[in-house]
């Protein structure tokens, strides 16, 4: 309840701001947004985290698939496994290029 308060509270002072600041200040506040997103340096930064996030969670699953797999029911194992490559025809993790970018 508390955090539903809260979110409407937010939500409410949101408007509340937005309607006075007007169309001109939101465009202005759009453009630096973009323009913040678009640095190379903030766009590294983004990028380095993510790697980091995909390499820390790549070892929890395998951690926790050491754990408790075979204590799971057989029907969480097949899905688990899939998750972490082990579903595969060759049994091969394939990497994948979610959240890299072209630059």
């Amino acid at each position: 309840m508390r955090y539903k308060l809260t979110f409407v509270v937010g939500l409410a002072l949101g408007y509340v701001i937005g309607t006075r600041a007007g169309r001109e200040r939101y465009e202005q506040m759009k453009k630096s947004a973009r323009e913040f997103s678009q640095n190379p340096a903030v766009r590294n930064a983004a990028e380095s985290a993510a790697q980091t996030g995909r390499q820390v969670a790549g070892k929890a699953v395998h951690a926790v698939g050491d754990t408790v797999g075979d204590r799971l029911p057989a029907s969480v194992t097949h899905r688990f496994h899939a998750l972490i490559g082990h579903g595969q025809p060759n049994g091969k993790v394939e990497d994948d290029d979610w959240g890299t970018s072209n630059t």
